[in-house]
């Protein structure tokens, strides 16, 4: 039925102007002034021919801990995470950032959109580590916007009745697995997979999409 034939919107009217753009970070505790920030993935999104959101590009990095930073037990033995890990090749926390924004901005402006907006899962977490580490670097300015964000939690809740992001991931039909689960890359991706799913359920529910 015609109804039903998908109307292309561009990524710049979707969400007014804004780019989704998905964060996970790891850090060294629950304070985003005084623990460190160790690790920060983002993942841009596309659509398809008919419409359909889909995971794109990952960019991430290990973050060295900022001067002073306080390093909690309990947070690292929850993430896994050896901070001074010869391995990690983490670097400084100025340049993870800049690492990360660099493509964040290159594709709002690839996409026309005005400015990113961070997707997260409980994603005032993500944000105020990244406007913490923002300060404390004294970037000019972030591609995301300052407050605002989509929480894929409460989309989850919502459209899956699940909040936990395993549990939602699973709920959405998307695999996971729980040996690779906080790592920000691994995080990040079940996210935006997440994110993507609901946006398409919803696009397919106003006859926007396949």
């Amino acid at each position: 039925m015609d109804r039903f034939k998908f109307v292309p919107i561009p990524i710049s009217k979707r969400f007014r102007g804004f780019l989704p753009v998905i964060v996970d970070v790891e850090t060294a505790g629950f304070n985003p002034t005084r623990d460190a920030l160790l690790e920060i993935a983002a993942v841009t999104l596309r659509t398809d021919e008919h419409g359909l959101w889909h995971r794109h590009e990952t960019h991430s990095c290990h973050v060295e801990p900022f001067e002073g930073a306080n390093l909690d037990t309990n947070a690292l033995q929850f993430n896994g995470i050896d901070p001074y890990h010869p391995f990690r090749f983490a670097i400084p926390e100025k340049d993870a950032l800049q690492k990360v924004f660099n493509p964040v901005r290159k594709a709002v402006s690839d996409h026309s959109c005005t400015r990113a907006i961070l997707v997260g899962h409980n994603s005032a977490f993500d944000l105020s580590f990244i406007n913490a580490a923002i300060q404390r670097t004294k970037i000019k300015r972030s591609p995301f916007h300052p407050f605002s964000t989509f929480d894929t939690a409460t989309l989850a809740g919502v459209t899956f009745g699940q909040t936990v992001l395993a549990r939602a991931v699973k709920a959405a039909g998307i695999p996971w697995d729980a040996n690779q689960a906080h790592s920000a890359i691994y995080d990040a991706e079940r996210t935006a997979e997440l994110f993507c799913a609901v946006v398409n359920k919803w696009e397919h529910c106003l006859g926007r999409g396949i």
